[in-house]
């Protein structure tokens, strides 16, 4: 048996500066890079061999005319924890025959645990 579909929520989805944008990374204690990867951003190799984003870079810079998008900004502050109104879930199985499962999946992913896995993929590339 399906469920009906969920009615869509409505997000606030303003287009940030780059102040708020860089204020909102540092506030998730992501580098450039590890926020750059976790939105699927291109990443290079900077001249002193650090891996950087020139597009990220270019986000939240005063001097440049691109901005985020503001669904992709709502969606930067749902993966990590900051927007005001929606935090992220793990769905729970509907199935009953999956009960050890089931208690696995109500964790909420936590910036913390973002910022790990968006380090352990920068560190292997």
């Amino acid at each position: 048996m399906s469920q009906p579909p969920r009615p869509a929520l409505a997000l606030a989805m303003p287009v940030p500066t780059g102040d708020q944008l860089k204020a909102a990374r540092i506030a998730a204690g992501l580098s450039q890079a590890q926020a750059a990867e976790l939105m699927g951003y291109p990443l290079q190799t900077g001249s002193r061999g650090g891996v950087q984003s020139r597009t990220w870079q270019a986000l939240e810079s005063m001097s440049d005319e691109r901005n985020m998008q503001g669904p992709v900004y709502a969606m930067f502050l749902l993966l990590t924890g900051q927007h005001p109104e929606f935090r992220l879930e793990r769905n729970q199985p509907s199935d009953s025959a999956q009960g050890a499962a089931a208690a696995d999946c109500q964790e909420t992913a936590s910036p913390q645990s973002l910022r790990a896995d968006a380090h352990a993929h920068s560190q292997r590339d």
